[in-house]
C-alpha cells in the first residue's frame, strides 16, 4: 500500500497533470498508483466539505482519511450536517442510554464517524467491500465493520438492548439502473420493508432522505409519530431527517447561520396570517423565508412569528415596516414599488421572481438589465396582481 507521506506530497497537484507522469512512478503497482490518484481528487473534492479529514491529509504524522471513488465523494455528507445528525442522535438519548449505533448505510463513512463520537458502540454496514475496507482505516476502533447488506445483518443480529439502540439509515436513491427514483419504498435498501425488524433492534430511527422525496408521502408510507429536520446550508436544503418520537415537530435550520425555525403541522394550520393586499410597498421592508422554512411548509406560521404581513396566499414574501434582526432568511429595504422598465435605469441587477408572471431570465431580455451590482429586482404578486420591486439587501 502506498504510504500516507507520499500521497501528501501530492496533495495539491493538479491530478490530470499527476496522470500524465505515472512513468515517473515505476515502482508503484498499477493499483496503487490508481489509489494515489483517488486519494488525491477526493481530497481536493472534498477538502471544504470535509475540513476535518482534510486536516488529518495535511498534517505529518497523522494515518490520514481514504477517500472513496469520486461519486462516493460527491453524494456523501458534509462535515456539518453530519455533525447536526450526530447532535440529533446525541438529543435522543442520555448518556448513560446512548450505548450502541447501528449504521445501516455506512457508504463513505462520514455519517458514522461523526456519530460515533457519541456512542460506545458502533456497527457499520455496507455491502461494497471498497468502502468496508476503507472505513477499516477511517473509522475509530470501536467501530465493528460488516461487508454485508443492511438486511442479513438485521436478520442475523440476536443480542441487542433496544432501548440503549440508535439506529441510522441513509437509503441510496437511485434504481438498479443508476436512474434517481422519488418514493421512499423504490430506495435501496427499503426502509418501509425493513422497519418492523429495525423497531425490534432500536427504539429510536433515523432516516436521512434527499430535498427530492416527497416528505409527506414518506410520512405515510411510515406510519407512527416521526420529527422532521429540515437541514439547509447557505439557503440550500441539503437533507431531510426523520427521528422516530412521541412529538411530531419540525425544524427547520440552516446550519450555516444557525437559526432555528420549529412548529407542529397543527400551528401551521392555526395560524392566521395578514396580508398586505393594497398595502404602499415603497420603504418597506420584505422578508423571504430561508428555504428550510420554505420547504417546510411553514407560510402562515412565520409571518403570525415575526409579526410580517404576506404579499399574497401563493407568494411567500412578506413585508413589514420594521426591521426583524433574527429573522430566518434574507430582507431588504424596498427602494421604489411599483416600479417599470422606464423607471430602471440599465445596468446590473440581482433580478429573482417569485411568483411572477415571468421566468428571471426572459424578465432580464424584456427589461436589458444585467446580473450583478447591488441593487435586486424582484417580480412577485401582491394580492393576486403582478408587482416589481427595486430593493436593496439588508445584511
Amino acid at each position: 500500500m502506498v504510504s500516507t507521506d507520499f500521497i501528501r506530497l501530492h496533495l495539491q497537484d493538479k491530478v490530470d497533470d499527476l496522470a500524465l507522469h505515472r512513468r515517473l512512478y515505476a515502482a508503484l503497482s498499477d493499483d496503487d498508483w490508481r489509489f494515489v490518484l483517488q486519494q488525491v481528487d477526493g481530497y481536493q473534492r472534498t477538502k471544504d466539505k470535509l475540513p476535518t479529514f482534510a486536516n488529518m491529509n495535511t498534517v505529518e504524522g497523522e494515518n490520514g482519511w481514504w477517500y472513496p471513488v469520486r461519486l462516493s465523494c460527491e453524494q456523501c455528507s458534509s462535515e456539518v450536517t453530519a455533525r447536526y445528525k450526530a447532535k440529533v442522535a446525541e438529543s435522543q438519548k442520555s448518556k448513560a442510554e446512548r450505548q450502541h449505533l447501528i449504521d445501516l448505510t455506512g457508504g463513505a463513512g462520514v455519517d458514522t464517524y461523526f456519530m460515533s463520537e457519541v456512542f460506545h458502540q458502533v456497527d457499520y454496514i455496507e455491502q461494497n467491500a471498497d468502502l468496508c475496507a476503507l472505513a477499516k482505516h477511517n473509522l475509530p476502533n470501536r467501530v465493528k465493520i460488516h461487508n454485508t447488506t443492511a438486511e442479513d445483518f438485521l436478520s442475523q443480529l440476536t443480542t441487542h438492548d433496544a432501548q440503549r439502540t440508535v439506529l441510522y439509515a441513509d437509503p441510496a436513491r437511485r434504481d438498479k439502473n443508476g436512474g434517481k427514483v422519488f418514493r421512499i419504498e423504490d430506495c435501496t435498501p427499503n426502509v418501509i420493508e425493513l422497519l418492523p425488524r429495525m423497531r425490534q433492534v432500536a427504539d429510536t430511527i433515523m432516516i436521512k432522505l434527499s430535498p427530492m422525496l416527497d416528505i409527506s408521502a414518506a410520512l405515510r408510507s411510515l406510519g407512527g409519530n416521526w420529527q422532521v429536520h429540515i437541514v439547509a446550508v447557505h439557503n440550500e436544503v441539503k437533507e431531510i431527517l426523520l427521528v422516530s418520537h412521541s412529538e411530531t415537530d419540525i425544524t427547520a435550520v440552516d446550519l450555516a447561520d444557525g437559526i432555528t425555525f420549529r412548529f407542529t403541522r397543527e400551528e401551521e394550520e392555526q395560524a392566521a396570517v395578514a396580508y398586505s393586499d393594497n398595502t404602499a410597498l415603497e420603504g418597506m421592508y420584505l422578508y423571504e423565508p430561508n428555504a428550510a422554512i420554505i420547504k417546510a411548509g411553514a407560510y402562515k406560521l412565520v409571518g403570525q412569528r415575526y409579526d410580517l404581513r404576506k404579499l399574497d396566499v401563493n407568494t411567500h414574501l412578506y413585508v413589514s415596516p420594521n426591521t426583524v434582526d433574527d429573522f430566518a432568511g434574507r430582507k431588504w429595504r424596498i427602494l421604489h414599488a411599483p416600479c417599470t422598465m422606464q423607471e430602471v435605469q440599465k445596468g446590473q441587477y440581482n433580478v429573482l421572481t417569485r411568483n411572477y408572471v415571468m421566468g428571471a431570465e426572459e424578465w432580464k431580455k424584456r427589461w436589458k438589465v444585467r446580473d450583478g451590482g447591488t441593487l435586486y429586482l424582484i417580480g412577485a404578486r401582491q394580492g393576486n396582481k403582478p408587482v416589481a420591486l427595486l430593493c436593496e439587501k439588508i445584511e
